[in-house]
Formats: structure tokens, C-alpha cells, sequence
């Protein structure tokens, strides 16, 4: 059985093993991610940097593909900690969440979450948390799947203007937004 979540950005409990990945089918749920999420174009995004610290990293997809002297994850999720550990040996991996990565303040040039946004329970907190642990002049990137996607996972994971534009109060301005070919990207540079 697979447990429920509460997220802010829908009006009722969310079960799904995408959004609890554990067990057998949270365990297949993060090889579906490996295989759907192509992180060329996001990485691309991010660039060469010193830091980045990925928040849901699930399996590990993005992670084993950023270009970063210091690579680090966090999940909520033990499995998906597991899975992605067998991916990437020499990033730095704990349990943790969008509103308590367990880092200190201002560690990473890059923060970064792909795809769980929507299933956190409290969007202004998990902001808040990212814009701490990213050092003055980095990036805190939100991204998700796009309604203009190439995929059709993506277009009916979209999430409507209302919770996007709720997405962009949240991170605050300056923010600026971009439409990859299976993400709706949210990057907000802190002041230096």
C-alpha cells in the first residue's frame, strides 16, 4: 500500500509511488524517473559550478550528470537514497527534505529540485530552506513538468498558471522563467 502526502498544490491527498517512493513499487517509480527524465538540457542550464545540492534528487538521475566539484543530494526517501547511491559514488547523500536539507547556510552555488515540487507540503518553507543553503550571487532552481512539453507525461503532469504563478511568489523576484522541452524552470538569482 502506498501512503498519502498532503501537498500544497492540490486540493486532496496525493498517493502515488512517484510521490512516496518506497518498497517494490517506489523502487520501479525511481527507474521510471531514470528512464523518462533526459537531464541534458537542465545541466546545461546549470553549468559548471563549485556546488550544487539537488532536493528530491530520487534515483540519482541528475546528479551523476552535473558538473560540480561538490555534488550533494537529498531525499526523503531511504530507496531512493539506496538507488541513487549505486549511481553516483562520489556525491555526498542524506535524508532530508525541501524544508530541512540539514546543510548549513549558505553552502552551494546551486540549488536545485526537478519534478517533487508540487508534492511539498509547504511550498513557502521549502523556499525558504533552498534560499538558505544557497550563497549570495547563486541560483535556486525550481523546475517542473511542462504543459508545452514534447512528452505527454510532462504535459499531463503540468500544473495549471495558478500554482506555477504561486511558484514565482514564492521564490520572489527577481526570477525569471524557462520553457525547456520537458520543464517549466523557475531560476531565481539570490543578491550578492
Amino acid at each position: 500500500m502506498v501512503k498519502q502526502i498532503r501537498s500544497w498544490a492540490f486540493d486532496e491527498p496525493v498517493s502515488s509511488p512517484f510521490a512516496v517512493p518506497e518498497g517494490f513499487l517506489g523502487r520501479m517509480a525511481g527507474r521510471i524517473m531514470l528512464w523518462l527524465n533526459d537531464p541534458r538540457e537542465l545541466v546545461a542550464h546549470i553549468g559548471e559550478q563549485r556546488s550544487v545540492l539537488e532536493v528530491g534528487c530520487g534515483p540519482g538521475g541528475l546528479l551523476r550528470h552535473l558538473q560540480a566539484e561538490r555534488v550533494c543530494g537529498v531525499d526523503p526517501s531511504p530507496d531512493m537514497l539506496r538507488l541513487a547511491a549505486r549511481r553516483n559514488r562520489g556525491a555526498e547523500l542524506r535524508r532530508g527534505t525541501a524544508a530541512d536539507t540539514g546543510y548549513a547556510d549558505q553552502e552551494f552555488d546551486v540549488v536545485v529540485s526537478v519534478n517533487n515540487v508540487a508534492m511539498w507540503p509547504d511550498l513557502d518553507a521549502g523556499v525558504r530552506e533552498m534560499c538558505r543553503v544557497t550563497r549570495p550571487g547563486g541560483r535556486v532552481l525550481i523546475a517542473w513538468h511542462s504543459a508545452t512539453g514534447r512528452s505527454p507525461i510532462a504535459r499531463g503532469n503540468a500544473l495549471p498558471d495558478d500554482k506555477l504563478a504561486r511558484i514565482v511568489q514564492a521564490l520572489g523576484d527577481p526570477v525569471s522563467r524557462h520553457e525547456l522541452a520537458n520543464l517549466t524552470l523557475f531560476d531565481k538569482r539570490l543578491l550578492p
